[in-house]
C-alpha cells in the first residue's frame, strides 16, 4: 500500500493546485517546451508514469468508496477515473508498440534469411564478421577511421597532393536560419547545433585544397518577422584561420550559402510544415546546380559542364531532396540524419503520452521517417558521428541492416556477386570545430592575476565574477556541467552524487551552467521541474557556497567558462543518460579540461581518440562521485589527461574532418550526366531546316537507340511484314532490334535527302529533333486511367483547348502514363493520333522515355519511335535487376486468397509487359493485396532498392529503379535538353497511381481535372502512411482545378488562369 500513499498524496496536490486536469489533458499531458510551468501537469505525469495500474485502479476504489457530499470528494473521484483510464490507455500504447517491434524483428530475420539463400555461394568466416578483428560493421577499426597525425606536416603532404583536383559540392540543409554569421542559434528549435555545423562544415570544405567551390543549399526567407539577410540569394562565406590551405582563389571559388525560393516567399514555416514544398525546392537547385555548372565548366573545365562530385543532405528534408537531385544528375549522394525519425518515434511512444496517429499529425513523423529511408536507398555515403547512432538508431530502419550489411560488405571485398543488394556505407567523422582562435593558459587563478608593469594583467571576464560569487572558496577546483535543465542530462544525479559525497564537496565547487532563465515560472514545464529539484537538492545537502547555478550568459562567455575551470584545475563533466556525440566534450578537452562522461553513446568514441578523463555509469551516483575525486584529487592523473586531450585534439579539428570527408567521396564510383550535350545546338534552336536537326543528332552522338519492347500490336501491319509471328517471344525481339538498327544506319544514310527538303511539317519531328527545344511551353499529359478509351477523350480535350497553339507550334505535348510503348502505339492508332503529335513519351511509369520518330516516307519498317538509352545509364544505379526479379517473383506466389480448400493467386508475373528496367505485375484483386508500402518495407528489409508503383486503379505493379519515376523523368528532360520546367503544365487526375503526389509538387504548373480516377484514391491511397495532404500544396497558386465533366473550353480557362494560354 504504500504505492498507494504516494499516489493519494500526489492527487492531494493536484487537488491543491486547482482544477487543472482539463488543461493537462488537452495537451495531451506533453510536458512541452513552452508555455508556462505546471504543477498540475507534473503531478498527473508523475502518478502515470510511476505507478501500475492496479495501485491507480485501488485509488479510485477507495475514492468511490469515501465519497460525500463535498465537492473535493466528488471531484477526487472523478480525478482518480480519469486518471486510471489515461494509465490503461498508456499501457495499451505500449502493448501495441511492443507487439509492433516484435513483428518487425521478426520481418527483419525473414528478409536477411531469404537474402542469404538468394546470395548462392555459402558464407565465409570474414561474411560472419568477427567480433575481435572487426570491431565496426560499418568501418575499420578506430585507428583506420580516425588516424592519429603527428605532426602538420603530414596534413601539408595530403594537401599537396589533392590541390590539383578542382572540386564543385553541394551541400543540403533546409529547416531554420541560416547565415554565415552572427548565427540566432537556439531562436527556435529548426535554428539549432544542425545550423552551425553545416555552415562551419561548409566553410571549413571551401578552404580545403583541391575543393574549388562549396555550395549551401538552404530556403530563402523574406519573412517581416525574420531579418532581412535571411532573403539574400546569396553569401559567401568568409575562410577563417584557414590561410595555410588556402589554393589560388578563382573567380566563382570558395564556399557559398545559396538560398532557394520554395513554399510562401514572406512565411517562415517550420520544418514540420515544409513537406509539400520540397518538391519546388528540388527544381530550383536543380536549375542553380546546372547553371553553376556551365559557369565553372567555362572557367577551370574547358567549356564541359563541372558537375557536382556529391551533393549531401543534411537531416531528413534535406535527404529527400538530395536524393531526387542525385538522381535527377545521376552524381553520388551522402546524407547526415542529425536527429533520425524512427528513434523520435520509438522515444515517443515509449513515453505513452500520444498514439501513433497523434505523433504523426504534429511531428508529420511518418513522411520524415520516408525521407529517411529514400535517403537510405540513394546514398552512397551515410555519415554519422558515434557507432551508438549506428548500432542503436539507423538499425530501427527498413533501409539498414548491421548484419546484412557486413555480409555484403564482405562479397564486395571478394568481389562476389551481391545479386542486386547493395546497403549505404556507414561512416563515422565526429564534427569538427574551430580551435585556432583557443589558447590553453597554464597556471591557476593567482598566477593569472599577478602581472607587471611590461604585461600588465588583463581584467577578468564578466562571466567569471557571476559564477565566482556563488562559491565561500572561489580558487578550489571547479566541476563543471554544461547542459540545459533536461531530464536526460541527468544534472539531477549529478548533484546528489555531489552532495552525498564529503570528499568531493570539501575538495571541490560545482558549476551547472543551464541555459538561461528570467523567471522560473516562465519556463517549460519539464526544464522549470528539473530546476526545482535541483534547488531542493541543494538545500537538502547544505551546498550553498558550493555549487553555482548563474541566470544567465552569452554564447561568447563559454569559451571563458571553460577556461574558468581549467584555471582552477578542476573537470568537465557530462553525465546525460545518452548522449548522441557530445561536442562540449570536445570544447573541454580543446580548453585544457579533463573530461568525465557517460558510457552510453558518443562519449566512448571521443575518449578512445583523446584518452583524456573517465567514463561512467550515468545511473550510478557512487560511480560519478568516485571518478569526479578521482581526477580532482590526482594531481598527476589530471595532468596527463590534460595532456591528452590538447594533444589529440586536432584530429576532431576541422581541416582533419574535411581529409576524412573528402577520401569518403573520393571512394565513391564517379558518376554524372552520360550524354554529351553541345550548348551550341541548344543556340541554333530557332532554325527552321530540317535537316539541322539530323546533324544535331550526329553532332552530339545522341546514342539512341530505336526498338519496340517485343509485344507483338494488331495495328502495326507494317510490322508484322518485318517479323514472323508465329516466332517465340525472345527471336521476335532479336529480330526487330536488328530490323530497328537496320532502319537507324539507313536514317542517317539519308541525312542529306532530307535536309534538301524545302519544308517539312512543322508538328513532325522531321523539323527539328528533340521539337520540344522550340516550344514555349510543353503540357504533359499525365492522366492516370485503367481505360484507353478514356484517356484517348482526356487527350482529346487538351488538344482542342490548345488547337490554336498546337497549330503554331509553341506548344508541345508528352503522354506520361505507366503502359508501355507497344501499348501506346496502340492507343495512338485507335484514336488517330500520330506519333509526331507528341514530343516524348514517357512509358512504364516512368522508367522509359521514347521520341517520336523522323517521318521518312521510305521507312520500311515504319517504326514510330526513338528510345533514348541514355536515360537507362541515367537510372540504372542500384537496379537490382534479377536478383529482384526473383525475390519480386517469389512474393508475388506467396499472395493467394484461400476460398475454402482452393487458393487463388493474386499477383502473377506480366512478362509480355515486363522490360529490363521495368517489372510488370498483374493483380487480380487490388483490395486483397498488401499496400504499396508494405512491398516496399519487403524489399528494403532484403536491401533491394526499387520504386514500387500501383498503377491502373491497381490492376498492375510496376517495380522499376529507385531513382526513377514520372516527375523525374520530367527533370531528366531538364537536365537532357533544357526544357525549363517553369513552362511545364503537368494535367493529373483528381487522384492516380501510387506515385501521384510526385506529379503535383515543383516549380511547373499542374491541372487538376476533378473527378477523374478519383476511386484511386479510395483503392491505392487508403492505406499510405501519411495522408496526401501532408505532402501535396493544393494551395500553390500554380494549381488548379477544372470542376468534374469539364470541356476542352473549361480547361482552355484554366491555362489562361494559370498565364500560360490568352485569352
Amino acid at each position: 500500500m504504500a504505492g498507494n500513499d504516494w499516489i493519494n498524496s500526489y492527487l492531494e496536490a493536484i487537488l491543491d493546485v486547482g482544477p487543472g486536469i482539463d488543461e493537462a489533458k488537452s495537451s495531451s499531458l506533453l510536458l512541452r517546451e513552452r508555455g508556462r510551468f505546471s504543477p498540475t501537469r507534473y503531478f498527473v505525469e508523475e502518478v502515470i508514469t510511476g505507478f501500475d495500474e492496479t495501485d491507480l485502479h485501488r485509488s479510485w476504489v477507495r475514492a468511490a468508496a469515501t465519497r460525500g457530499p463535498k465537492e473535493r470528494n466528488t471531484r477526487l473521484e472523478n480525478m482518480c477515473w480519469r486518471i486510471w483510464n489515461l494509465a490503461r490507455k498508456k499501457k495499451q500504447i505500449e502493448g501495441e508498440e511492443a507487439q509492433r517491434m516484435a513483428k518487425h524483428r521478426l520481418e527483419r530475420e525473414r528478409g536477411r534469411r531469404e537474402a542469404t539463400a538468394d546470395m548462392s555461394e555459402d558464407l565465409s568466416e570474414g561474411e560472419k564478421g568477427d567480433a575481435a578483428g572487426d570491431i565496426s560493421a560499418h568501418g575499420d577499426s578506430n585507428r583506420g577511421r580516425m588516424p592519429r597525425i603527428s605532426s602538420v606536416d603530414v596534413m601539408e603532404t595530403w594537401a599537396s597532393q589533392q590541390k590539383a583536383k578542382k572540386l564543385y559540392i553541394v551541400l543540403i540543409s533546409l529547416h531554420g536560419l541560416i547565415r554565415g554569421e552572427n548565427m540566432e542559434l537556439g531562436r527556435d528549435s529548426d535554428t539549432g547545433g544542425q545550423v552551425k555545423y553545416v555552415v562551419e562544415l561548409a566553410r571549413a570544405l571551401g578552404s580545403m585544397p583541391g575543393v574549388y567551390r562549396v555550395d549551401l543549399l538552404t530556403r530563402q526567407v523574406s519573412a517581416p518577422e525574420v531579418d532581412w539577410s535571411y532573403g539574400e540569394p546569396t553569401e559567401m562565406l568568409t575562410p577563417k584561420g584557414s590561410e595555410h590551405f588556402m589554393d589560388e582563389m578563382g573567380e566563382s571559388s570558395g564556399a557559398y550559402i545559396i538560398r532557394i525560393p520554395f513554399g510562401s516567399r514572406d512565411k517562415y514555416i517550420q520544418k514540420e510544415l515544409l513537406w509539400p514544398h520540397i518538391p519546388e525546392f528540388v527544381d530550383g537547385a536543380l536549375n542553380h546546380i546546372i547553371q553553376m555548372s556551365k559557369v565553372l565548366g567555362e572557367q577551370i573545365g574547358g567549356g564541359e559542364p563541372i558537375w557536382p562530385v556529391a551533393i549531401h543532405g543534411h537531416y531528413a528534408d534535406a535527404g529527400d531532396s538530395a536524393a531526387l537531385l542525385s538522381g535527377a544528375l545521376n552524381v553520388p549522394m551522402l546524407f547526415t540524419g542529425h536527429s533520425l525519425g524512427r528513434d523520435k518515434l520509438e522515444q515517443l511512444l515509449k513515453q505513452g503520452r500520444q498514439s501513433r496517429e497523434e505523433i504523426n499529425a504534429t511531428y508529420k513523423i511518418m513522411r520524415r521517417i520516408e525521407a529517411e529511408e529514400l535517403a537510405l536507398d540513394s546514398s552512397e555515403v551515410v555519415i554519422t558521428s558515434t557507432r551508438q547512432e549506428i548500432e542503436e538508431q539507423w538499425r530501427l530502419y527498413d533501409g539498414f541492416d548491421p548484419i546484412l550489411e557486413r555480409k555484403l560488405r564482405a562479397r564486395i571485398r571478394r568481389n562476389v556477386n551481391c545479386y542486386g543488394r547493395f546497403m549505404p556505407r556507414m561512416v563515422i567523422i565526429p564534427p569538427g570545430m574551430e580551435f585556432h582562435h583557443i589558447v590553453p593558459h597554464d597556471g591557476d587563478m593567482d598566477g593569472e592575476v599577478e602581472g607587471n608593469e611590461d604585461s600588465p594583467a588583463s581584467p577578468d571576464p564578466p562571466i567569471w565574477s557571476e559564477i565566482m560569487r556563488f562559491f565561500t572558496n572561489p580558487r578550489k577546483p571547479m566541476i563543471l556541467a554544461l547542459a540545459r535543465p533536461d531530464p536526460k542530462k541527468n544534472i539531477t544525479t549529478l548533484v546528489k552524487a555531489f552532495g552525498e559525497c564529503r570528499p568531493l564537496r570539501e575538495l571541490a565547487n560545482l558549476t551547472l551552467i543551464m541555459g538561461n532563465r528570467d523567471e522560473i515560472d516562465e519556463m517549460s514545464g519539464t526544464n522549470a521541474s528539473v530546476l526545482i529539484s535541483i534547488i531542493k537538492l541543494i538545500d537538502k545537502y547544505d551546498l550553498y557556497g558550493q555549487v553555482a547555478y548563474p541566470k544567465h550568459h552569452k554564447q561568447s562567455d563559454v569559451p571563458d567558462i571553460y577556461r574558468l575551470a581549467a584555471k582552477t584545475k578542476g573537470v568537465f563533466i557530462n553525465p546525460a543518460f545518452i548522449e548522441p556525440f557530445g561536442l562540449t566534450l570536445i570544447e573541454a578537452a580543446a580548453h585544457g579540461l579533463p573530461i568525465v562522461a557517460t558510457k552510453n553513446g558518443g562519449p566512448v568514441d571521443i575518449h578512445r581518440v583523446l584518452d583524456n578523463g573517465l567514463l561512467i555509469d550515468p545511473h550510478d551516483q557512487r560511480s560519478i562521485a568516485d571518478a569526479l575525486l578521482k581526477l580532482v584529487a590526482d594531481k598527476q592523473l589530471w595532468a596527463r589527461c590534460r595532456q591528452n586531450g590538447l594533444k589529440n585534439i586536432h584530429l576532431f579539428s576541422w581541416p582533419e574532418h574535411c581529409k576524412t570527408y573528402l577520401t569518403r567521396i573520393a571512394s565513391c564510383k564517379p558518376r554524372q550526366p552520360q550524354f554529351q550535350r553541345s550548348d551550341t545546338m541548344l543556340e541554333k534552336s530557332d532554325s527552321d531546316s530540317p535537316g539541322d536537326s539530323l546533324r544535331d543528332i550526329q553532332d552530339i552522338s545522341l546514342n539512341l537507340k530505336l526498338y519496340l519492347d517485343g509485344e507483338k500490336n494488331e495495328d502495326s501491319g507494317t510490322l508484322d511484314n518485318v517479323l514472323d509471328s508465329e516466332e517465340n517471344a525472345t527471336d521476335r525481339k532479336s529480330k526487330l532490334e536488328n530490323a530497328v538498327l537496320t532502319w537507324s544506319d539507313g536514317t542517317l544514310r539519308d541525312v542529306h535527302k532530307v535536309g534538301s527538303t524545302e519544308k517539312a511539317d512543322q508538328n513532325t519531328s522531321a523539323g527539328k529533333f528533340p521539337a520540344f527545344r522550340r516550344r514555349r511551353h510543353v503540357f504533359v499529359i499525365s492522366v492516370d486511367l485503367d481505360t484507353i478509351t478514356e484517356l484517348l477523350e482526356n487527350i482529346q480535350k487538351v488538344f482542342e483547348a490548345a488547337e490554336k497553339e498546337k497549330a503554331s507550334g509553341s506548344i508541345g505535348f508528352i503522354l506520361s502514363t505507366s503502359y508501355t510503348i507497344s501499348e501506346i502505339y496502340s492507343l495512338l492508332g485507335l484514336g488517330g493520333l500520330r506519333a509526331t503529335d507528341f514530343d516524348a513519351f514517357i512509358c512504364n511509369s516512368g522508367s522509359e522515355i521514347y521520341y517520336p520518330s523522323l517521318n521518312l516516307g521510305d521507312n520500311p519498317s515504319g517504326i514510330p519511335f526513338v528510345s533514348d538509352l541514355d536515360y537507362h545509364s541515367h537510372i540504372e544505379y542500384r537496379w537490382g535487376g534479377g536478383g529482384l526479379r526473383k525475390t519480386l517473383v517469389r512474393w508475388a506466389a506467396s499472395i493467394v486468397n484461400k476460398n475454402g480448400k482452393s487458393e487463388e493467386q493474386m499477383v502473377t508475373e506480366d512478362e509480355e509487359r515486363s522490360t529490363k528496367y521495368c517489372y510488370a505485375f498483374k493483380v487480380k484483386k487490388p483490395a486483397l493485396v498488401p499496400p504499396v508500402k508494405e512491398l516496399r518495407k519487403l524489399m528494403r528489409i532484403q536491401a533491394l532498392r526499387c520504386h514500387v508503383i500501383y498503377c491502373q486503379n491497381g490492376n498492375n505493379l510496376h517495380v522499376i529503379p529507385v531513382l526513377a519515376s514520372r516527375a523525374q523523368a520530367l527533370r531528366y528532360l531538364y537536365v537532357r535538353w533544357g526544357i525549363e520546367l517553369p513552362n511545364m503544365v503537368v494535367f493529373a487526375g483528381e487522384c492516380g497511381d501510387t506515385d501521384y503526389e510526385g506529379l503535383l509538387g515543383g516549380v511547373h504548373k499542374t491541372v487538376i481535372l476533378k473527378g477523374v480516377c478519383s476511386n484511386a484514391r479510395a483503392i491505392l491511397h487508403a492505406n499510405r502512411s501519411y495522408p496526401l495532404e501532408d505532402v501535396v500544396p493544393f494551395d500553390n497558386t500554380n494549381i488548379v482545378e477544372v470542376t468534374e465533366g469539364c470541356s476542352s473550353n473549361d480547361i482552355r480557362i484554366s491555362l489562361v488562369k494559370l498565364g500560360v494560354l490568352k485569352g
